[in-house]
């Protein structure tokens, strides 16, 4: 069973696999709703973060009428996320944009992903794919004893297919240049990054996966050893060449 949403401009979409085709099959309405809870939690979170409402709480503290020992837990959070990765990529990771307004699209699809993810796992849902734009996370396999096959489309072709990833519990994130240009920035310096033309990571939940395939992005070819060192991350990672440099990653198909 397939269920859809577009949110943050984006498509979203669970899929799980043994919940029948229909709402009438075992367990397909008690599906439906955990799946409309998950949904609104992204709901949610576009609101409380979206940089062009504003309403939103992001964009009151960026005009500085909220101020941060007002903000939510859940705004704290993802600033602290943000911070975290700042400091641990000596600053190629960061969120405001060059105009000097905060952006915290780099952290906000994953975390709000995630936390959908936790709401179908506190429902009851033991076998899941959330797709983010793109970006995923899967638990349960896609049967018992059978991973969820993540495929990583070519930067040169959306036809083809660079590699398969097998994932039973996790989160897979990619990012490059190849459809929104060079849209990465190294914070360091303010420039765009362009070493990598796409990277991916495999990691245990999606803010990890998601912040930290921008950071490798913006750190360059040094990030593909940063994630798995310092993260405990998978990484497969193109040049601008096209060759390959890959870590810490088992490929079903690999290039």
């Amino acid at each position: 069973m397939r269920f859809l949403l577009t949110a943050m401009a984006l498509p979203f979409s669970v899929d799980v696999p043994d919940a029948g085709t229909a709402a009438a099959a075992p367990g397909g309405e008690q599906v439906r709703e955990a799946v409309a809870r998950a949904f609104a939690v992204i709901r949610v979170a576009e609101r409380r973060f979206s940089r062009h409402l504003p309403d939103s709480e992001l964009s009151r503290l960026d005009r500085a009428e909220l101020r941060l020992h007002d903000a939510s837990p859940e705004l704290l959070e993802v600033l602290t996320v943000a911070e975290t990765f700042a400091q641990a990529s000596g600053g190629a990771f960061g969120v405001e944009r060059p105009d000097g307004h905060l952006d915290l699209d780099g952290v906000v699809k994953g975390w709000a992903a995630q936390r959908a993810a936790d709401a179908l796992a506190a429902a009851g849902v033991e076998r899941f794919c959330l797709n983010a734009g793109g970006d995923v996370v899967v638990q349960g396999g896609r049967a018992p004893g059978v991973p969820w096959q993540v495929g990583v489309r070519s930067p040169w072709s959306t036809a083809e297919t660079l590699v398969v990833l097998p994932v039973h519990d996790g989160a897979v994130a990619t990012s490059g240049s190849y459809e929104r240009g060079a849209h990465v920035r190294d914070a360091r310096t303010g420039a765009p990054a362009t070493a990598l033309v796409s990277a991916t990571v495999v990691a245990d939940d999606l803010v990890t996966a998601d912040v930290a395939v921008t950071t490798v992005v913006a750190l360059g070819e040094d990030g593909v050893a940063w994630a798995q060192d310092e993260l405990g991350c998978g990484v497969l990672a193109l040049r601008a060449d096209g060759t390959v440099v890959r870590s810490g990653l088992g490929l079903a198909h690999p290039a």
